[in-house]
C-alpha cells in the first residue's frame, strides 16, 4: 500500500477529524473510501459482490438429491 501526502487547510482537517470521529472512522479511512469510489474500485466490488449473491442465492442445478432439470419439467402440467 502506498503512503500519499497531502497539503490541507488546517481547519479544513480539524473539521474532518472531528467529523469523522463522531462517525467513528478515520480521516485516512474517509479518503481512502473515496478514492476507491472516484478510482470505481467500490464500483466493480459492488458489481462482483452482487455476482457471488446472486449465485448463491439461484437454486437453478437441481436438488438436494441430485436430480438435475430436464427441458421437459417446464412444460409439465398439473395431472390431476
Amino acid at each position: 500500500m502506498s503512503n500519499l501526502t497531502l497539503a490541507i487547510d488546517d481547519e479544513v482537517l480539524k473539521r474532518a477529524r472531528i467529523r469523522a470521529l463522531e462517525q467513528g472512522t478515520s480521516v485516512n479511512a474517509v479518503v481512502r473510501e473515496y478514492l476507491e469510489v472516484y478510482a470505481g474500485i467500490d464500483r466493480e466490488r459492488a458489481v462482483l459482490g452482487g455476482l457471488v449473491d446472486l449465485a448463491r442465492a439461484v437454486d437453478s442445478g437441481g436438488d438436494r438429491s441430485g436430480r438435475t432439470w430436464v427441458r421437459d419439467d417446464l412444460y409439465e402440467t398439473d395431472r390431476r
